[in-house]
Formats: structure tokens, C-alpha cells, sequence
């Protein structure tokens, strides 16, 4: 074990504070260098222009240097330089974090002091402590990130999932580790999720029969029919129409805002990603290909001598068929269960959030929101880039590296205020 290890050798809390600019840290540690110390923890913070330096380091121990003199010379540079520095003594490191490490990615639109004011207390109510608290991004969204200790991952997210409901955030708690930057395999519900339209409703918009399939799809909400039922009901309504609607469709699907932003970050990271459907693999399909998914599983329109027949073909995707393609999709990218992200916002997901590492709740009703891992309530889908701790200087930077590339970059953008991305409504393509 060094000297600097040691849990009785002397060290200095060196802490700086001014105006932020170019040299400050390596002015510091030149000015330390005289001295012979060893650096034991660095943490810097700007905000707004101005900076927060920490520097724990031994004391000095080398002949004709002493702890006054180093004081001294370093008030007289941070003097020199207008800054403001304060020396703390004392022993050893900074004290050991607590057993049981976790990520809280809080999401508000806007974030309130009183809202962030519940979370803190929510994780020190727990006996957790927070380590370091940073920002994701400012927009369309303000996304923060607490690194917390002392408090397990599920004793964490049961207590804040109470709290965030009642003050109107997002709150996300995943475990810390290596898992966390793992390659995974995102899988997503696609009507009212992945697209802003419930497919069926289009095709029946074009079969003229929108208020029987709205009166279907209620009865099948009020449990007097399962999902396997109401489709075969809603389906048979669209007998004799002509095949040629499937391309209107697909041309007035609508891409939820963040949709690109997530499906293209994703893809640059590793990824694999996936969608699951109760819909059509006649929208699906397109889908994949457009978008550059990985997976996409849904039910088959049945199409004889170029009209719907009213049936569906092949394996039917409900509730529990989601979940069964889930860890389907997971075994052929090689990728753990436990690194698998579900996203989707009705109650045939549910089994499929539940048997992913993180379920994500999309603007989902409240009985799907108590059930997931995580809710996310606001409209933007690539939201779910900030629990997975991707902030949003990474994904601007990566566009600007792809457009310089000249491999494109988003075609979407945020600003203050606005609603989400351009180019996320109309075409899928």
C-alpha cells in the first residue's frame, strides 16, 4: 500500500473556486508539484461560467517543505489568478462510498427546486447518500442524474417510484456496473409508442368502419374480450379492402418525436433494437427497413387476390406473445435478459416490461405506470437515451461527427420550447 492509500497518512483538501478559463487546474497542480505531493481524488465542477476545483492530496514531506509554506503559496496563486482558495487537513481518502450503488435519472418539463427537493430527501429518507449529482440535458427535457450509495437498487426505486408520482416526475433507479455501458438490446412496442397512431384505426379509417373498431377495441379495454378476440373482431372488419390502402398507411404513419434520435444513438452505441406489435407486419416491415431495426415481429394481415380477407396468418402477438419475443430477440443477439430494455405504454406490454432488466413505461396508463421498472411521461421517446445515463452533448456531438462524415445526421432538432423533432411526423421514411 502507498503512502498516499494509507487510511492514517496526512492530506490536504485543496479547493478552489472563481471564474472559469483556460490553466487554472494545471496552475494548481504546478503550483502542488513544488511540494512532492501525491495526488489522492480530483473532482471539478463548472457551472455557469464559474468553477469549483477539489483536490485531495498528501501533505508535504520532503525536506525543508512544510504544510504552512504550501498554504501560503497556494493562496498566493489563486490570489494572483482571482480566485478563492481554501485548504482543509485531515487523514486519508475521502470516506468509502456505502454497499449498494445506483444511477436516479430524474426527468422534468420543467425540473421544480421543490420536485428535486422531494427526490433528495425520498434517497436520504431511504439511508441512501448522493455521491455526485450532474445534468444529461436541458432540452426537450431537463434530465438529472444522481449517483447514489448506501441503499439498495430496489428498496431505491419502490420508495421513489411513490414520490415522483406525486410531485409529476420521471424517476428512473437502475443498479450501478459495468452492465450499464454493456452492449443491450432495446425492444419496443410500436402503435402509440415507437409511431404516434394505433395502426388498425388507419386501415379502418380507409374500410369506413372506425366507430365499430373504436367499439371493439373499448369492449376489449373493459376485459369483456382478450386481446386475441378483439384483433379477430377488428380485423374481420376490414374483409374486401383493397391491398393497395397498405401503402397509404405506411405513408401516414407518424414517427413519434425522438423516435430517430433514439433508433440512429442507439445503433452508434452497439445496440441492437426491436419492435414488437399487436399491428401489422405490413407496417412493421416497413418499419425495419426504413429504420435500420434489428428485429421486428407483428401479426400478418392475410391478403388473397389482392383484398384483406379479414383474418390474420401465422403466430398471433398478444400480451404474453411480447414477452415470448422479447427473450427471443435477447437469445439471438447474444445479449442477457438483464441487459434488455422494453418500452412500451399498454397493458399487453406489460409482461414484456417486466421480464426486461428496465421496463420503461411510455406515456403509459397509470395501471402500466405502477407495473414498470420506470415511466417516462413526456412526448419525446429518445428521453429513454437519459436512463440508460447518454446525455444529450453526447448524442449532438455524435450527429455533428455523422454529418461531417457526410453519413448524415439527424434531420431533427430541438429548441427551447418546441414540441419535438422536425421530419417525425408524416412518412415514416
Amino acid at each position: 500500500m502507498s503512502a498516499s492509500q494509507s487510511s492514517d497518512v496526512r492530506t490536504l483538501l485543496v479547493k478552489i473556486f472563481g471564474k472559469d478559463r483556460p490553466g487554472i487546474t494545471a496552475g494548481l497542480f504546478d503550483t502542488l508539484a513544488a511540494y512532492a505531493v501525491d495526488v489522492v481524488d480530483i473532482e471539478q465542477v463548472v457551472s455557469r461560467g464559474r468553477l469549483v476545483l477539489c483536490a485531495l492530496v498528501t501533505a508535504p514531506v520532503t525536506e525543508g517543505a512544510d504544510e504552512g509554506e504550501l498554504r501560503a503559496t497556494v493562496h498566493s496563486w489563486a490570489e494572483s489568478m482571482k480566485l478563492q482558495a481554501e485548504i482543509i487537513s485531515g487523514t486519508g481518502d475521502n470516506r468509502p462510498r456505502g454497499v449498494g450503488r445506483s444511477h436516479v435519472t430524474v426527468l422534468g418539463h420543467p425540473l421544480t427546486a421543490e420536485a428535486t427537493a422531494a427526490i433528495a430527501a425520498t434517497i436520504t429518507g431511504t439511508g441512501g447518500n448522493i455521491d455526485r449529482i450532474f445534468r444529461l440535458a436541458k432540452y426537450p427535457v431537463t434530465a438529472v442524474e444522481f449517483a447514489v450509495s448506501g441503499v439498495a437498487t430496489e428498496a431505491l426505486r419502490t420508495a421513489l417510484a411513490t414520490e415522483s408520482a406525486e410531485i409529476g416526475v420521471d424517476v428512473a433507479v437502475v443498479s450501478a456496473g459495468l452492465h450499464r455501458r454493456a452492449q443491450r438490446l432495446v425492444v419496443m412496442d410500436v402503435d402509440s409508442t415507437l409511431i404516434q397512431d394505433e395502426v388498425i384505426e388507419l386501415f379502418a379509417a380507409h374500410a369506413g368502419c372506425e366507430e365499430q373498431v373504436a367499439e371493439v377495441t373499448a369492449t376489449a379495454m373493459r376485459g369483456e374480450l382478450d386481446f386475441e378476440q378483439s384483433l379477430h373482431a377488428r380485423v374481420a372488419l376490414l374483409a374486401g379492402l383493397d391491398a393497395s390502402v397498405v401503402e397509404k398507411v405506411r405513408a401516414e404513419v407518424r414517427l413519434t418525436p425522438g423516435a430517430r434520435t433514439l433508433i440512429r444513438t442507439l445503433k452508434r452505441l452497439g445496440f441492437q433494437v426491436g419492435v414488437v406489435s399487436g399491428g401489422f407486419t405490413q407496417v412493421t416491415d416497413d418499419l425495419k427497413e426504413r429504420l435500420g431495426l434489428d428485429f421486428a415481429s407483428a401479426n400478418t394481415l392475410e391478403i388473397v387476390d389482392g383484398r384483406l380477407t379479414g383474418r390474420v396468418t401465422g403466430e398471433i402477438v398478444d400480451r404474453a406473445g411480447k414477452a415470448r419475443l422479447l427473450r427471443r430477440f435477447a437469445a439471438e443477439a447474444g445479449v442477457p435478459l438483464a441487459q434488455t430494455v422494453a418500452i412500451g405504454d399498454g397493458a399487453n406490454d406489460l409482461d414484456m416490461l417486466n421480464a426486461a432488466g428496465l421496463g420503461v413505461a411510455f406515456n403509459a396508463k397509470p395501471v402500466v405506470r405502477e407495473a414498470a421498472h420506470t415511466a417516462v411521461n413526456v412526448p419525446f421517446l429518445d428521453t429513454v437515451l437519459y436512463l440508460l445515463g447518454i446525455t444529450r452533448e453526447e448524442v449532438e456531438a455524435a450527429d455533428a461527427e455523422a454529418a461531417a462524415l457526410g453519413s448524415g445526421g439527424s434531420g431533427e432538432s430541438y429548441g427551447p420550447g418546441e414540441s419535438g423533432e422536425s421530419g417525425e411526423s408524416g412518412s415514416a421514411g
